[in-house]
C-alpha cells in the first residue's frame, strides 16, 4: 500500500511539471512572431543590401539579401534596429498586440552624408625634400619621346612579366579546363602522343621544313 502511494505521488509531481513545462512553451510561442520585410530607399524605393536588422535586447537578428528582404523570427514588442553604411541609423518596434504569428513591412531609409577628414598622403617625409627631388627630376616634355620610353620592347617585357590576368580572362581559363575535364569524363583523357594522325602531321610537317623556317625566322630577329 505504501509504494502505491508513492507511486502515485510520483506520478502527481511528473504530471504537474509537463504541464507547467507546456503552458510556458504556449505562451513563448504566443510570444514568437516570423517578422519579414524590405528594406528600400525612401527617395527612390530601390531595395537595400545587406543591411543589419537586429533586435536591440539580444543583439540576434539577420542582413537583407541582395534585393533588400530579410526574414527571421522576433518577438513581439521587440525594438529592431536598422543599420547600413551610406544610411542613417533607424529602428521600429513590433506591435505587442499582433494576433498572427506573421508580421511583414517595409521599411524606409534616407541616405547619410559622412565627412572624412582631410588625409595628405605625400611620397617623402619632409616638404624640403619633395621640393629637392621635383626640382631635380628630368621630366621630358615632349610627349611622343614620353611615349616612345613607355612602348619599349624592354619596358613591355617587364610589365608583361608582373602583370597578372584580370577576372575575364581567369573565368575564361577556368571554363576552359572545365570544359576539358566533362569532356573526358568517364575516360581516359585523350593524349596525342599515341595518336598516329597526329605523328603523320609531325612528319609532314618535318618533310616541309616548317620547323628550320621558323628556327631560321627567330636567330634573323
Amino acid at each position: 500500500m505504501k509504494h502505491r502511494v508513492n507511486l502515485l505521488f510520483v506520478l502527481l509531481f511528473i504530471t504537474n511539471i509537463c504541464f507547467a513545462q507546456a503552458k510556458d512553451s504556449t505562451n513563448i510561442d504566443e510570444k514568437l512572431v516570423q517578422f519579414s520585410g524590405v528594406v528600400m530607399t525612401s527617395d527612390s524605393l530601390i531595395g537595400i543590401p545587406y543591411v543589419s536588422v537586429v533586435r536591440r535586447a539580444t543583439q540576434q537578428g539577420s542582413y537583407s539579401d541582395a534585393f533588400g528582404y530579410f526574414n527571421f523570427v522576433a518577438h513581439k514588442g521587440d525594438t529592431i534596429d536598422f543599420q547600413c553604411i551610406g544610411f542613417k541609423k533607424s529602428h521600429y518596434v513590433i506591435p505587442d498586440t499582433l494576433q498572427k504569428q506573421k508580421y511583414s513591412m517595409i521599411k524606409l531609409m534616407t541616405e547619410d552624408t559622412i565627412f572624412l577628414d582631410v588625409s595628405i598622403i605625400t611620397p617623402l617625409p619632409k616638404r624640403e625634400m619633395f621640393d629637392y627631388y621635383f626640382v631635380k627630376a628630368d621630366i621630358p616634355d615632349d610627349d611622343m619621346e614620353r611615349a616612345r620610353k613607355n612602348l619599349e620592347r624592354e619596358k613591355l617585357k617587364e610589365e608583361s612579366e608582373t602583370l597578372k590576368p584580370d577576372g575575364s580572362e581567369t573565368g575564361k581559363y577556368y571554363l576552359a579546363q572545365q570544359a576539358r575535364t566533362y569532356y573526358s569524363a568517364g575516360q581516359i583523357a585523350p593524349n596525342n602522343l599515341l595518336n598516329p594522325f597526329a605523328w603523320a602531321q609531325f612528319f609532314e610537317a618535318w618533310k616541309r621544313g616548317d620547323f628550320k623556317k621558323k628556327e631560321k625566322k627567330i636567330s634573323g630577329e
